[in-house]
């Protein structure tokens, strides 16, 4: 239902059969069709399976990884993925009380979820958002089957992955929200609530399997701008996120530049490095990272295991932020982004984008700092 919405509002099916082709997974093929539910006119997303009579293998962690690195999705797009089933796969462990290695993903490592979790990651990396606001999500009601037996709706790996993410149950009483978009809309929603104040550009409808005559069977998927009214009336933004730490001693400084990457595609907020002097008196760098409180096991995951550290702390804490918005000014030599900040109504800070004004600045033959004079002298004289 996501990719199908995600098509509906614009994504290149070309584009993302591409993608998925390169995960090399024999016997399966996509296609979409419209369809109607309840009504409503929507793109069904379809994976087909030829081979092995339709069965589902039973696949470990460590097999999905490797069918995303040889996937032609982006490397901060292939971290994303990997942090994904990572999550699932600490989700499932805790859930059945065992090691995280011999969790069998079953359902979730199906090709047809494999296919959803990567495609959802290509079609976001794709809009490239800068913000995702879910709904309160209806998950539905009763039981379903799984490989482990019968089970109550929403299932136990349904409500580990939501974490406090608002949700209820309605009229339709089957299995609305699965472990597969459970994980998707928990990692990257960064908050839940009703419609935004924005000027909606484009709106798709992703078709789920079932007909309910009195309910669409469908997701909803606006795509636009923050209102000028949005940033009129806004103050602040509160949230809280979760700060994870750790001092290093014994690294090659080499990885550091890796560590950093892999954590920013996983989605970290913030990651930084300060110089601290450590026990034998030993030069040592502090590893800090700031991020939405669902990615914590994801990102420690990738910390234990591109660093040298054996223990890391963390905690929840709230943070204020200005609501920030990007505005286009035009310049002698090309065009800039101002990033934009305002409190109260009233704009606090507008800078210009620093890629910007280095890409100009090369194009052109001139120093960054000219061009930045350039973008904010232009910003001043804006009628």
């Amino acid at each position: 239902m996501v990719l199908g919405a995600l098509l509906d509002a614009g994504l290149p099916f070309e584009g993302l059969k591409s993608a998925l082709g390169s995960l090399a997974l024999d016997g399966c093929d996509v296609s979409t069709r419209r369809v109607l539910r309840a009504g409503v006119s929507a793109t069904k997303f379809d994976v087909h399976e030829n081979g092995e009579n339709g069965s589902h293998p039973h696949r470990h962690l460590s097999g999905i990884f490797k069918l995303i690195d040889r996937s032609a999705l982006s490397a901060g797009g292939r971290d994303r993925a990997k942090a994904l089933f990572q999550r699932l796969a600490n989700a499932e462990a805790a859930i059945h009380d065992m090691p995280v290695e011999k969790v069998h993903l079953h359902e979730v490592g199906a090709v047809d979820s494999i296919i959803d979790i990567v495609g959802a990651v290509y079609a976001l990396d794709w809009f490239g958002v800068d913000r995702i606001v879910s709904s309160p999500l209806n998950v539905g009601g009763g039981t379903v089957k799984s490989a482990h037996g019968t089970i109550p709706v929403p299932a136990p790996a349904t409500v580990k992955l939501l974490g406090d993410a608002p949700i209820y149950s309605g009229e339709v009483q089957k299995e609305l929200v699965t472990p597969t978009g459970a994980l998707i809309v928990s990692s990257y929603a960064s908050s839940f609530g009703p419609v935004p104040s924005m000027k909606v550009e484009q709106v798709g409808y992703g078709a789920g399997d079932n007909d309910f005559p009195s309910t669409p069977n469908v997701l909803r998927v606006l795509v636009g701008e923050a209102a000028e009214s949005a940033r009129l009336k806004a103050d602040t933004t509160d949230s809280s996120v979760v700060v994870l730490e750790c001092e290093i001693d014994d690294m090659n400084p080499q990885i550091f530049g890796v560590v950093m990457d892999r954590l920013y595609a996983a989605g970290a907020l913030e990651v930084f490095y300060v110089p601290v002097q450590m026990k034998k008196n030993r030069p040592g760098t502090l590893l800090t990272v700031v991020a939405p409180p669902g990615l914590r096991a994801a990102l420690s995951a990738i910390i234990f295991k591109e660093t040298t550290t054996i223990g890391l702390r963390y905690s929840e804490v709230d943070r204020e932020c200005l609501v920030r918005e990007h505005a286009n000014v035009e310049t002698a030599v090309g065009t800039v982004r101002m990033k934009l900040a305002w409190r109260e109504g009233k704009l606090v800070n507008a800078v210009p984008e620093f890629d910007d004004c280095a890409k100009l600045a090369a194009a052109h033959d001139l120093p960054v700092k000219e061009v930045q004079a350039l973008a904010v002298k232009a910003w001043g004289q804006r009628s």
